[in-house]
């Protein structure tokens, strides 16, 4: 009699990990993108949501590319340092990508995409860590839009509720967040049940390049362009030699 597969046992040990040449496939798409587009933006995200930036992707795919990865992978893309760039000055953008941002390539003009991003934003629920924007009390009372099924999973939020006559209700007044508190997990997915977004996701253009006008910045900061990244470039060497099985 053949063997079932249903239980099949798969080793972890088996799959697939991102190595060497995804690394390379992504720096050779950054600087075959270098070539196709004439404009280039680093960008940083607020309340980040990859099904929000998967429909950017699908929306803008006609004309633009994004590219959201590793920073020091996406700086090699680039070049870290002049004599790395694949274009003049293009370093720059290089140096700006630190913390959660990404690539924007597009042939789009650079007052379109300023504009576009000063104007776009979407609605979304607030994970835990987010300063509450207002104070959400639950007065006490029946909340008839949850199925008496939900109640044990409210109660283990730390809501005061009961089952009255197969009615989720709670026994007493109970405050989910206050104004400008950080939320906790259990404050959030509360704050998700109820279907009260309190998060806005965004896109900043910190910097941009252009093949006819070169580099300019759009948020202030602190970084020296005139000061090479050669010792980040040793840094980040050594942090790959010791590193090397962690990507």
């Amino acid at each position: 009699m053949p063997r079932s597969k249903r239980d099949k046992k798969i080793s972890l040990t088996k799959t697939d990990r991102k190595g060497l040449a995804w690394k390379q496939r992504i720096i050779e798409d950054i600087k075959f993108c270098v070539g196709k587009y004439p404009n280039i933006f680093v960008f940083q995200v607020q309340n980040m949501r990859n099904n929000l930036l998967k429909d950017l992707r699908q929306e803008w795919k006609r004309n633009s590319r994004f590219i959201f990865g590793k920073n020091r992978i996406m700086q090699i893309g680039l070049g870290r340092t002049k004599s790395e760039e694949v274009e003049t000055d293009l370093h720059k953008l290089s140096k700006r990508l630190t913390g959660q941002v990404g690539l924007l390539f597009t042939e789009k003009s650079k007052e379109e995409v300023l504009e576009w991003a000063e104007n776009y934003w979407a609605v979304e629920y607030a994970r835990s860590g987010f300063k509450a924007t207002e104070t959400v009390v639950l007065p006490a009372g029946p909340l008839e839009e949850f199925a008496h099924s939900m109640e044990p999973h409210l109660r283990s939020l730390g809501m005061p509720t009961k089952l009255e006559k197969g009615i989720v209700t709670i026994y007493s007044d109970y405050t989910v967040c206050e104004e400008g508190k950080v939320l906790t997990p259990e404050q959030a997915r509360i704050l998700k049940l109820l279907g009260k977004p309190m998060a806005q996701f965004r896109l900043t253009m910190k910097c941009s390049w252009t093949k006819s006008g070169g580099f300019q910045l759009h948020v202030d900061d602190d970084i020296n362009d005139e000061t090479l990244a050669d010792s980040a470039m040793e840094e980040d060497e050594a942090f790959e030699d010791n590193n090397s099985d962690d990507d």
